[in-house]
């Protein structure tokens, strides 16, 4: 009446094992929780273990061992702005991040600030550790006595795409700039900066703690700010602030 032939209807499904082999997968689990289906399965097959690889899946997938993939956050489509010298100072000021170690091997990272105008080096904050929180705080210590910038253009960086950031921009009516992602040089001032801090600081020294790449920096910064840039046309950033003030 079917059109079904005996042996499909006799057919009983074998299942036997798959304790066995969720066993195994278990077991594998705790010990490489980094290791994927098809690794396991590659694995398994290289210790002789004759199971189908469909069905080591339906055991892979009913055990819930699958790894969670953590999504990238979906940035807004950046365009890009072209870097053009400021008439003035805090018009338009460029942050960014740099990382070093100490001698023991701890990591630390610095908060670099520049204004774009002069390319006056307004501040390096150095610590292990700086969130958006310390960002925030940073910043508001140079605008206490500085004044508040137009736009502060910046990278793509946890730190400079959380809310609480954004948030506190748009309190004190600043915009801020982020580049294309992969595209430094649209970030050329502060990138600049940078080298310049890593060949004179970073790389030149061996630091034992932080309290050391704190005072040689402050001295750096100084020394920095008085000496004279090619972009400057030879004079240094405080020469070129007053002689266009």
């Amino acid at each position: 009446m079917l059109n079904l032939s005996r042996s499909v209807y006799r057919y009983q499904p074998k299942k036997e094992g798959d304790e066995e082999i969720a066993k195994v997968l278990l077991e594998l689990a705790s010990r490489k929780p980094r290791w994927g289906l098809g690794k396991m399965q590659d694995y398994l097959r290289n210790e002789a273990h004759g199971w189908n690889h469909k069905r080591i899946r339906r055991v892979y997938c009913d055990l819930h061992l699958n790894l969670r993939v953590k999504p990238k956050k979906r940035l807004p489509r950046r365009i890009p702005q072209p870097l053009i010298q400021p008439e003035q100072p805090n018009l338009s000021w460029s942050i960014d991040f740099m990382s070093d170690s100490l001698v023991c091997g701890r990591a630390f990272r610095t908060f670099n600030i520049l204004d774009d105008f002069n390319r006056e080096a307004l501040w390096i904050e150095v610590d292990t550790s700086l969130p958006a929180e310390r960002v925030i705080r940073v910043l508001e210590m140079i605008i206490s006595w500085r004044g508040c910038p137009k736009q502060i253009r910046m990278d793509n960086g946890p730190e400079f795409i959380s809310h609480r950031l954004e948030n506190w921009a748009k309190e004190q009516n600043i915009q801020l700039v982020h580049i294309q992602p992969g595209k430094p040089s649209q970030n050329a001032y502060i990138e600049r900066f940078n080298r310049t801090y890593r060949e004179d600081v970073l790389d030149a020294y061996l630091f034992n703690s932080l309290s050391e790449v704190r005072v040689i920096s402050e001295k750096w910064l100084e020394e920095y700010n008085a000496r004279p840039h090619e972009a400057l046309q030879g004079l240094s950033p405080y020469q070129y602030a007053i002689q266009n003030a």
